[in-house]
């Protein structure tokens, strides 16, 4: 029997490993699991993604992008004459308030970096990313520290179950952004 051409296959596989990480968080994903959900044979998923943490790797690729192109998108973010703290508070308002699964699942493919060392290098690319994209607007220091703090936002509200404040956060991302005293030294 000839093998059937089905160049979407990779994505269905990354796609239903997005979903049972959604539907069943990190320790239902297997090879088994995945193929079961793009109905696909066993083997297609271990052709395509030898490891676990190849899979991982690509979800986390694919689940990251939510935010960053959110940004990248965002004109007012290189435009100088608009306010840079609401802009950003505005954004991850609108990240937190829509499906919260994406979020979350994102969330936890990023934190499986911590004992995932081959799922680092994606996630450090992520705030990598952002961190240049904001870096436009202020100093490469800076960038990375308000990537940190909106990291941080975004874990509180998503292990309280707090809701998401936005004016909180604009006036801590404010206090960032205040200009460097005289004679302080900035990198």
């Amino acid at each position: 029997m000839a093998r059937r051409y089905d160049p979407e296959r990779c994505q269905r596989i990354i796609d239903a490993a997005i979903r049972v990480v959604g539907a069943k968080g990190l320790a239902g994903l297997s090879h088994r699991s995945v193929a079961a959900e793009a109905d696909v044979p066993l083997g297609s998923t271990t052709y395509h993604f030898a490891t676990l943490d190849e899979l991982m790797t690509a979800a986390l690729r694919q689940a990251s992008e939510g935010f960053a192109k959110a940004v990248a998108a965002h004109g007012g973010l290189t435009d100088a004459r608009v306010d840079l703290p609401t802009e950003l508070a505005g954004l991850l308002g609108q990240w937190l308030a829509g499906d919260r699964t994406g979020v979350e699942l994102e969330y936890e493919l990023y934190l499986a970096a911590l004992r995932r060392p081959a799922l680092r290098p994606v996630a450090a690319e992520w705030a990598e990313d952002l961190a240049a994209l904001l870096a436009r607007r202020t100093d490469p220091r800076t960038a990375r520290a308000l990537v940190a703090l909106m990291d941080g936002i975004c874990l509180q509200v998503l292990l309280t179950d707090a809701p998401y404040d936005e004016e909180y956060t604009r006036e801590v991302l404010a206090r960032l952004l205040v200009p460097a005293r005289p004679g302080a030294a900035r990198r």
